[in-house]
C-alpha cells in the first residue's frame, strides 16, 4: 500500500515562525496557494489530523473526498511556548533549557516529546491497519510537521527525528508492506513529495 504523508499548508503562525501546536489556526492565504499549487496522485482514502489547517489542506488537495480524522495525529501541545516565536522566547530560562535539551526536555504546561511521539506513532499504526483491513492500495495522511517527523523517525529505520523535517504542503511517499510491518514494524520511504525535478 502506498501512503502519501503530507504536511498542511502554511498558517499565519508558521509565517511568524511561531510554535503552533494546539492552536487551531486556519490556513493563511499563502497556505491556500501552496496547497493549490500541488498536484497529488489519486488515493482511495484520506486520513488526517482533526486540526482546521489539515482539514482545509485536504479539502483543497482532495476535493470531494471524505476526510477521516485521527485525533492523535494532532501536533504537539507547546504549552507555555504556544503561539510564540524564538525571538519572543529566547530569554525565557524554561525555553533555553528546552532548546538545550534538543527538544527532549519538559515544556511547561505542555506535552513531553516522548508522549507526543508515542501517540503519533500509535495513531499511524492504527490508521495503516485500518487501511490495510479495507484492502486499500493507496491512502493519504494530512497532518503536521512534527507528526510526520515522529512517524518516520520511528518506522523508517532512520531514527533521527530532525532528519525528517518537511516544508508546508510537502511530505513523503512511503510504502507499507504487510510482511515488513508484521516482522519489523517498518515502512519504506520511497521519496519526497512533491518529487524532486529530474
Amino acid at each position: 500500500m502506498k501512503v502519501l504523508l503530507l504536511r498542511h499548508g502554511e498558517t499565519p503562525g508558521n509565517r511568524r515562525r511561531a510554535y503552533i501546536g494546539s492552536t487551531d489556526e486556519p490556513l493563511s492565504p499563502q497556505g491556500r496557494e501552496q496547497a493549490q499549487a500541488v498536484a497529488v496522485p489519486p488515493v482511495e482514502r484520506v486520513y488526517g489530523s482533526p486540526m482546521l489547517r489539515c482539514r482545509q489542506t485536504a479539502e483543497i488537495l482532495f476535493p470531494g473526498a471524505e476526510y477521516h480524522p485521527v485525533p492523535d495525529l494532532r501536533e504537539c501541545d507547546f504549552g507555555a511556548f504556544e503561539g510564540k516565536s524564538y525571538e519572543e522566547l529566547k530569554d525565557d530560562p524554561a525555553y533555553r533549557s528546552w532548546i538545550d535539551s534538543g527538544g527532549e526536555g519538559e515544556i511547561p504546561e505542555g506535552e513531553s516529546a516522548p508522549a507526543f511521539r508515542r501517540r503519533c506513532t500509535e495513531a499511524f499504526a492504527s490508521l495503516v491497519e485500518d487501511a490495510a483491513g479495507r484492502g486499500l492500495s493507496s491512502c493519504a495522511v494530512v497532518c503536521h510537521g512534527g507528526s510526520i517527523m515522529a512517524i518516520l523517525a520511528h518506522y523508517s529505520g532512520e531514527g533521527d527525528f530532525y532528519r525528517w523535517q518537511v516544508k508546508n504542503a510537502a511530505g513523503y511517499f512511503i510504502l507499507w508492506e504487510e510482511s515488513a510491518w508484521r516482522e519489523e514494524k517498518r515502512v519504506k520511504v520511497l521519496g519526497p513529495f512533491p518529487p524532486a525535478p529530474k
